[in-house]
């Protein structure tokens, strides 16, 4: 939700300085031509003025300064004008020694032209007819103090305009937050879902989400049902293969076979071999489809029923602790975690002499189990052997690992780690690491 945010912030920023920097300047442009279109007027006005003030003399032409402006007499005033007759040139009083730039060509001139004092004039050339002769006229008007004000305007529009985006950027985290709230929602939800601790999303959604919780909703109903259907046809079929199996094997220790002693003990080990790979796979078929939404092996309500049963099936004298903390969960299928623990924990009270512990923790990695009893234990040198992978500990230690060979089945389609030790209570310790999520 992050990257959508702060993609769709970066695309906002783009958008609106591309189009605040094109509207601002083209509207300063406008506004600034409209305005040189009106000081041209009013310099237009000026010419004529000036041109009304030639009269007729007894030396010819002549300017009558008292039809001026009183801005052309006073030095540097801002307001300049240029009249050329002929070889006659009169220049206002206000240009003190400077000259007017004269255009080129008559009317507005397109660039400032550079005045008195610094100054950047707006100059206007208009050409006359007066009393049968040409006349030039330039007026001039310094327009430096209208580019001051007008950068004054961008400064403060640019600042206006830094103001209103974080305005608009606020505005707009604050909508995408909200339009994104029922997608973070649903997001959540699928963790929680990944997590096994709920079993669906929540269907009350925005319109635009219904169709995919809908369907994402339907997808873990079908996964769920196909999963279930999978489990049964595995029962059945493990059902059904055991009873030929166990037939074959009571008819290969038929005593009319004893006059064939190498020909029945390999009938007999192969069958068994058979059973056992039959077990084996079926087991690991049914463990690989673990992952019903949802499911969940809650600690407190499942291990009081196991640790009584097990204390009536193998006496009262045997101690069964159980170390966990409370409200535990483990994400991880009830039925098949029963059977992990269960064989742990019988292995354990068959070699036990009073005492047997279960240790269940989760650590940052996962989850830790740990059982433990006070038996004779393993020998440190047999460990790595009745371990390693394609090796039934029941197999290879006489007396030992009564069921462990299902509980290394399921840790390694689990994706966790089992290893031997020597436990606090001096016999063996089987020691369990499971992740935090299943692979």
């Amino acid at each position: 939700m992050k990257s959508i945010q702060r993609r769709l912030s970066l695309g906002l920023i783009s958008v609106l300085l591309i189009a605040g920097l094109v509207v601002g300047q083209v509207s300063l442009w406008l506004f600034e031509n409209g305005l040189q279109r009106y000081l041209e007027s009013g310099l237009q006005n000026e010419s004529e003025n000036l041109l009304l003030a030639l009269s007729r003399g007894p030396q010819g032409l002549q300017l009558d300064e008292r039809r001026l402006s009183p801005a052309y007499h006073r030095p540097f005033s801002g307001h300049y004008f240029s009249i050329q007759f002929g070889d006659i040139h009169w220049r206002s009083r206000s240009l003190w020694d400077a000259q007017l730039p004269r255009p080129s060509h008559p009317g507005l001139d397109s660039k400032l032209q550079e005045g008195p004092e610094g100054q950047m004039l707006l100059v206007l050339r208009s050409d006359y007819q007066r009393f049968g002769h040409a006349v030039s006229i330039s007026v001039a008007q310094d327009y430096t103090p209208i580019r001051e004000s007008f950068m004054q305007v961008q400064r403060i529009g640019l600042a206006i305009g830094v103001f209103a985006l974080i305005v608009i950027l606020l505005l707009q985290r604050l909508t995408v937050n909200r339009a994104l709230r029922p997608l973070e929602t649903a997001r959540k939800q699928i963790a929680q879902l990944q997590a096994g601790q709920r079993s669906k999303l929540d269907a009350q959604v925005p319109l635009e989400l219904e169709p995919l919780v809908t369907q994402i909703n339907h997808l873990l109903a079908h996964t769920e049902d196909n999963l279930k259907r999978s489990r049964n046809a595995l029962g059945n079929l493990g059902h059904a293969l055991k009873t030929p199996l166990a037939v074959l094997i009571s008819l290969a220790k038929d005593s009319r076979l004893d006059a064939y002693p190498q020909i029945q003990k390999t009938l007999r080990d192969q069958l068994e071999q058979m059973q056992q790979r039959m077990s084996r796979e079926l087991n690991r078929a049914r463990l690989a489809g673990d992952a019903l939404p949802g499911a969940q092996f809650d600690v407190d309500a499942e291990m009081p029923g196991l640790m009584a049963t097990l204390g009536m099936i193998h006496g009262g004298h045997l101690e069964l602790r159980l170390n966990t903390s409370p409200g535990l969960h483990m994400p991880w299928d009830r039925e098949d975690m029963l059977e992990l623990l269960g064989n742990l924990l019988d292995n354990a009270c068959k070699w036990a002499d009073s005492q047997v512990e279960l240790n269940i923790r989760q650590t940052a990695g996962g989850y830790e189990i740990e059982v433990q009893d006070d038996g004779p234990g393993i020998p440190e040198t047999e460990r790595d052997q009745v371990i390693s992978r394609g090796t039934r500990l029941d197999e290879q230690t006489s007396g030992h690992g009564l069921g462990l060979g299902i509980v290394r089945d399921i840790v390694d389609v689990w994706g966790g780690e089992m290893q031997l030790e020597t436990g606090a209570l001096g016999g063996l310790s089987v020691m369990i690491r499971l992740p935090a999520r299943r692979s």
